[in-house]
């Protein structure tokens, strides 16, 4: 019971301190088991002893003689917890556990042993092999309290130790411990060898990208070691917080995005990303040169003003119109009339010279084939004035009565219109009206007046 209690305390007494040794500060925790040798021999004559002392030798005297000397419990004999303090410090809370069966050459009967310790070692490893190597050395000290058969006594204490870490957070350690007993009479000086193996650990990592939170700039975002943990989704070389098209690779000089079309312009400010253009046209080409972008210019090959969308002023027919306000820009017309030729009185009186000539078959509306001539010079005239609509009027003498002249009037009116718009002039300059016998030129009581108001007549429609 008595050695139970013993091995309580000292659990208690390295919960207790809170302490800890880790290995960096990425993961300032670590735990170590492992099993501990306690040798009383090589620990120096006591005044007046002989060198041949049995029990005690000259310091460092035998100091491997593991099978004389060495007292080993075949069990984990060796806790340790620790946390790393900075600057390549790490302090650790021991508790340790043997059976002496031996001091020096002189058997024992068993005797317990017990030992609480701190520690404040040095890992040399970043000043000699730089972060991170596998070669851990350190150096030392610490106090403790040890009980040997219940008897229990302070000591101070000097230890060297070695970790090799097979792995990023797993060590196998090595260590010798020097135990100076403060009791003169009853406290035993002797040295601690351990063995075991170390796991580091509590280190925070939240985003999962191995780079531990207080390395990491980027604690809550996947990154990358070369950005201190912080993302290149699109992966261009730049950083997203520096990118400003994070998800599109891009060049350095655009801040991360693309030229697509390499104009020096980067594609957010380029208003014609996949064409190669001008600065000062936001990215787009203009091939003329005239100011004007090619996607605005209905003549992109040919300088002009913005005023006649980016094409040159001409005037084909030189009639003081513009091209581009000339609605008959082949034709010399006049300003009045947008460009278009006048349609004159002497104009008039030709188109009803050739439709006086039209005939037509005995009271029906059918246009003999004699006057097709006549019809076809008509049309010549009416497509020199293409900006000029004309209305075909039909007339009849007086014989008969009102309503059917009126009826056959329109009818032979209408079917002027149709053959013309058959030889290629456009509907919508046509009309016609049959006025019957309203409208006579001459004396319905004479055979020759009679003949002159048989007629078709085709006037301007203004």
């Amino acid at each position: 019971m008595k050695h139970l209690n013993s091995i309580l305390v000292a659990a208690l007494l390295i919960i207790g301190v809170g302490v800890a040794n880790a290995q960096d500060e990425n993961n300032p925790w670590l735990i170590e088991v492992g099993v501990n040798a306690v040798d009383l021999f090589p620990v120096g004559l006591e005044d007046g002893q002989q060198a041949s002392n049995p029990m005690r030798g000259e310091l460092f005297e035998e100091f491997y003689n593991v099978d004389d000397h060495w007292n080993i419990l075949p069990s984990v004999s060796k806790l340790a917890i620790g946390r790393y303090i900075g600057g390549g410090f790490t302090f650790n809370a021991v508790g340790t556990i043997n059976r002496i069966d031996k001091i020096g050459d002189i058997p024992a009967d068993d005797l317990s042993y017990y030992g609480v310790d701190g520690e404040i070692n040095y890992s040399f490893r970043d000043l000699l092999f730089g972060p991170g190597g596998w070669f851990d050395p350190s150096i030392g000290i610490g106090g403790g309290y040890t009980w040997v058969d219940d008897i229990g006594f302070g000591t101070a204490n000097g230890q060297v130790g070695l970790k090799i870490w097979v792995a990023e957070n797993i060590a196998l350690t090595a260590q010798s411990k020097y135990k100076y007993a403060f009791e003169d009479t009853y406290g035993i000086e002797h040295f601690q060898h351990s063995a075991g193996v170390a796991f580091k650990f509590g280190g925070k990592d939240t985003d999962g990208d191995g780079i531990y939170d207080q390395d990491d700039e980027c604690p809550e975002t996947p990154g990358l070691p070369e950005f201190n943990g912080c993302p290149d989704s699109d992966g261009d070389g730049i950083e997203d917080r520096n990118d400003a098209c994070p998800n599109t690779p891009g060049l350095a000089e655009f801040n991360g995005c693309a030229d697509t079309d390499g104009d020096g312009i980067a594609d957010p400010q380029d208003a014609c990303p996949t064409v190669a253009g001008l600065a000062s046209m936001n990215g787009c080409p203009d091939t003329d040169g005239d100011g004007i972008t090619d996607a605005d210019d209905e003549c992109p090959n040919e300088a002009g003003p913005a005023s006649n969308n980016g094409c040159p002023q001409l005037d084909r027919d030189g009639d003081g119109v513009l091209d581009k306000d000339d609605r008959c820009p082949d034709v010399p017309g006049t300003v009045a009339n947008q460009g278009c030729p006048e349609v004159t009185t002497e104009i008039i009186k030709q188109l009803n010279q050739y439709s006086k000539t039209i005939l037509f078959d005995y009271d029906k509306a059918t246009i003999r084939q004699e006057s097709y001539s006549a019809l076809q010079s008509i049309a010549d005239i009416m497509k020199e004035y293409p900006n000029a609509n004309f209305h075909v009027e039909g007339h009849t003498d007086s014989r008969g009565s009102d309503s059917y002249n009126l009826k056959l009037s329109k009818e032979r009116a209408a079917s002027v219109m149709t053959y013309l718009t058959t030889i290629n002039i456009p509907a919508n300059r046509l009309t016609s009206e049959g006025y019957g016998e309203s409208r006579p030129i001459a004396d319905n009581k004479t055979a020759a007046g009679r003949q002159q108001n048989r007629r078709v007549e085709i006037s301007l429609k203004k």
